[in-house]
């Protein structure tokens, strides 16, 4: 299979993040950026995940979603309750 050289700009702290992860993995950047990019693309096309943990992951995005709703709906209710029932 062919591959192809590009030249990809992040913000520097992210490299370093990125760097530290493929080497904690033991694999080189170019396999991390493209193992990287096939999950991204996979996702974005609705296919399972290639790991089956991954799965559990992505189902709490709801919950996490949800949990903002009510602490934002929660201060909003404490917004409402006057000074001196605060006492």
């Amino acid at each position: 299979m062919g591959s192809v050289k590009t030249t990809v700009e992040m913000p520097d702290p992210l490299f370093r993040q990125v760097k530290a992860a493929a080497a904690e993995r033991g694999v080189s950047l170019k396999e991390f950026f493209a193992e990287a990019v096939r999950d991204r693309l996979r996702r974005r096309r609705g296919s399972a995940p290639e790991k089956p943990w991954m799965s559990v992951f992505g189902g709490l995005r709801q919950l996490h979603r949800e949990t903002r709703r009510v602490d934002r709906l929660i201060a909003e209710e404490f917004e409402q309750i006057d000074e001196e029932d605060r006492r």
